[in-house]
């Protein structure tokens, strides 16, 4: 056992040094920094085209002074309760014309400014004409024509009746909301980074079938120690660039605004942030393996780039097809589909780092760790079984279930 550990690690130590001891390494270190400039690029596009799309974007109504004031003091009242993103457009106030039916459906076909829906009439019997049949900027204007009456006939003004006080109170336990945020994030983070960082064990294991490197490393140890090694070393490489992104993440988040940061606050995990931080490595590394000896299995069974893109695109569907399994898990908390994600073994990672984050229970994810180690060596047995008698058209040693005396 001594020396197929030694063997393992020898292997896992070559692969991390061929991996990281080059030029090539630096640029995969910073490839996130390479998306996320033109995710900002993409999002400052997006914002500006949104913002002077909204600019552009108004409700009208046709009222006379007085109903004017009354539809504006109701509009300050009702807007600031709804969300900035999903609010009604900006309110502007005409006065009327000879004919108010003709003015207000001249406003709706402005060809300047978007206009979905416009109010005329007198505020006790409304007209709305409006474009679109899911728009809710009409039933707004209802609502302000509405609460304009009610002010009107309660003789109320302009004067608000009450004076609020806001006051925000920390919560002695974390929000449903807070929970399923998080579980989300772990699922999302998990499947990201595993699918990016395991993608390169397929390319490793077919350059070193293709110039024969393979065949003299597999003439030398155990074929399970050659899998396990590459296995591993691509691990280190993996967990050297999650330590390297972490400590720039902790430096940037100094660099947030406060508004922001308040906002992930409220993401909390029900497990704890520590119990959450070491179940998460736990289940990067238990999803890296899975995933990792899998893309393995592939390489060493490809010999040329395009056998490679072959085998791996059913491998990627496969991994979206997970994917979308932990979050139906994260959803539906409780039911047969969580529970089906969380035991079968190569969606069980993202379903249970999703669990620790809506669950306080320790006993579920140490069973859900030894099941995925188990199954780890199982996958890299079948891979190397597969390669010995595939490739190298090698039998190997078989199974005896039974012994003669």
């Amino acid at each position: 056992m001594s020396r197929l550990i030694r063997q393992t690690l020898t292997i896992a130590r070559r692969d991390f040094i061929a991996t990281v001891m080059t030029p090539m390494f630096l640029v995969f270190l910073l490839a996130p920094l390479l998306f996320a400039s033109f995710g900002a690029i993409g999002g400052i596009g997006a914002a500006t085209v949104g913002k002077s799309a909204e600019d552009k974007v108004r409700i009208y109504a046709i009222a006379t002074p007085a109903d004017a004031r009354r539809l504006r003091t109701a509009d300050a009242l009702i807007r600031p309760s709804i969300p900035r993103d999903s609010g009604p457009p900006t309110l502007a106030i005409v006065a009327p014309d000879a004919n108010p039916a003709v003015q207000a459906r001249a406003l709706l076909s402005d060809p300047d400014v978007d206009v979905p829906a416009v109010l005329y009439g007198p505020l006790d019997r409304p007209q709305l004409i409006h474009a679109s049949l899911v728009s809710t900027t009409a039933p707004y204007l209802a609502g302000l024509a509405e609460q304009a009456v009610r002010d009107q006939r309660a003789n109320l003004g302009d004067a608000r009746l009450s004076t609020p006080v806001f006051t925000r109170i920390e919560r002695d336990s974390t929000s449903l909301g807070g929970k399923k945020a998080a579980g989300f994030f772990a699922v999302v983070t998990l499947f990201v980074v595993t699918l990016m960082l395991a993608g390169q064990a397929v390319g490793t294991m077919a350059e070193e079938r293709s110039n024969k490197v393979i065949e003299v490393l597999a003439a030398a140890v155990p074929l399970e120690s050659v899998f396990l090694g590459k296995l591993l070393g691509m691990f280190g490489v993996a967990v050297l660039f999650l330590a390297f992104w972490a400590a720039v993440g902790a430096n940037i988040g100094r660099l947030l605004p406060p508004q922001l940061v308040s906002g992930l606050t409220d993401i909390a995990p029900a497990i704890g942030f520590p119990g959450f931080l070491l179940l998460y490595i736990l289940y990067f590394a238990m999803a890296y393996m899975l995933l990792g000896s899998v893309f393995l299995t592939v390489g060493a069974q490809a010999s040329t780039p395009r056998e490679i893109q072959m085998l791996t695109l059913p491998i990627t569907i496969f991994q979206m097809a997970m994917f979308g399994f932990a979050f139906a898990a994260i959803s539906r908390p409780g039911s047969w589909i969580a529970l089906a994600a969380e035991v079968f073994p190569f969606s069980s990672p993202f379903a249970m780092a999703a669990r620790a984050a809506t669950s306080g229970e320790w006993w579920p994810h140490i069973a859900a760790l030894a099941w995925q180690l188990l199954w780890v060596a199982i996958t890299i047995v079948i891979g190397a079984r597969l390669f010995r008698r595939g490739v190298l058209q090698s039998a190997g040693p078989k199974f005896r279930w039974f012994r003669r005396g």
